[in-house]
């Protein structure tokens, strides 16, 4: 039971839910899966069209939680060093004085993730899967935690570099904002018409509200046969016609733990099918390869996640 003093794991996530919608309206389903990524450790990647509010939503989160943010506008010539930080000698004390660089935060955008070449690309590997960073030899920790929110823009290709498979593997979840309604482009141009409602944005939570909801999350109840569902699934993508590449053990953990995370904002203390179900296509999709035949024959990703959830029966 939480502590009086303290809100709940539901009460946290509502909190959080509650101010940042302050600033974006009509995506809640887009927010409950930020939610989830963040409080099970995971990555989000945000792939979507300009002006569809990605960058907004990273602020938002940023600026709801008394936390370290830094953005980091990702273009050809950013370097590994712009990203990790570099040592600078001190001619005073003779010595090397490292200079952090601002991947040492506790929510870092990397916006237009894309825009940068492989090799600074891969600078954020080793961050995302061990919240840590390699720098002339030494090892050096990240924040606790530690939550990298990317964005890319799926129409522009000039200019811009694929993300790499094994890049890929490291967002826990992929998805998009997309267009509001009518009804809610009207609340936004009413909520900016004097100002941008993210000025007035104050932080409703501490970190630590923050950690003690992430360590509630592998508390959530999963039973051995939903986590044989979770494999079940993962494992057929791996063999479903015109997959090249399907999700690997990275992505059946990161269904397993976005599940339990999702379940506790809903107030539950187990997961259900429900759950897997309504998190696989964010979790897998973006971590298949598919066949070139395949991709020129029309087939998606989403597709094929669809057609597994179907064929895989459901534990009863």
């Amino acid at each position: 039971m939480p502590s009086p003093t303290h809100p709940s794991p539901k009460e946290v996530h509502d909190t959080l839910l509650a101010n940042i919608e302050r600033v974006i309206h009509g995506q809640r389903e887009a927010l409950t899966k930020l939610l989830a990524a963040l409080s099970s450790g995971g990555h989000v990647l945000l792939e979507d069209y300009p002006g569809t509010g990605k960058t907004t939503l990273a602020k938002a989160l940023a600026k709801s939680v008394q936390a370290d943010f830094k953005r980091i506008q990702f273009t050809p010539d950013l370097l590994p060093s712009d990203i990790l930080g570099v040592s600078i000698y001190n001619q005073k004390d003779q010595s090397f004085d490292f200079h952090p660089g601002p991947i040492f935060a506790h929510i870092v955008l990397a916006d237009e993730i894309n825009r940068a070449s492989p090799r600074t690309q891969s600078a954020l590997l080793e961050a995302m899967a061990e919240s840590q960073v390699s720098v002339e030899g030494e090892r050096r920790a990240l924040p606790h935690p530690f939550f990298v929110i990317a964005t890319q823009n799926p129409v522009e290709f000039r200019g811009t570099y694929p993300l790499p498979e094994a890049q890929m593997d490291r967002f826990a979840l992929q998805f998009s904002l997309g267009y509001v309604t009518p009804e809610k482009e009207v609340e936004v141009l009413a909520a900016q018409a004097k100002g941008h409602p993210i000025d007035q944005l104050t932080p409703c939570l501490q970190l630590d509200d923050i950690v003690r909801w992430m360590n509630a999350v592998p508390k959530v109840r999963i039973s051995t046969e939903l986590q044989r569902y979770i494999v079940n699934l993962v494992s057929a993508t791996r063999t479903f016609a015109g997959v090249q590449l399907g999700a690997s053990p990275r992505g059946s953990l990161a269904l397993m733990k976005t599940a339990q995370a999702f379940a506790l904002a809903q107030g539950m203390e187990f997961v259900t099918p429900d759950h897997i179900q309504h998190l696989a296509v964010s979790v897998l999709a973006h971590r298949l390869v598919l066949e070139p035949q395949a991709k020129f024959g029309g087939t998606t990703a989403v597709q094929i996640v669809e057609a597994v959830l179907k064929k895989i029966p459901i534990p009863a």
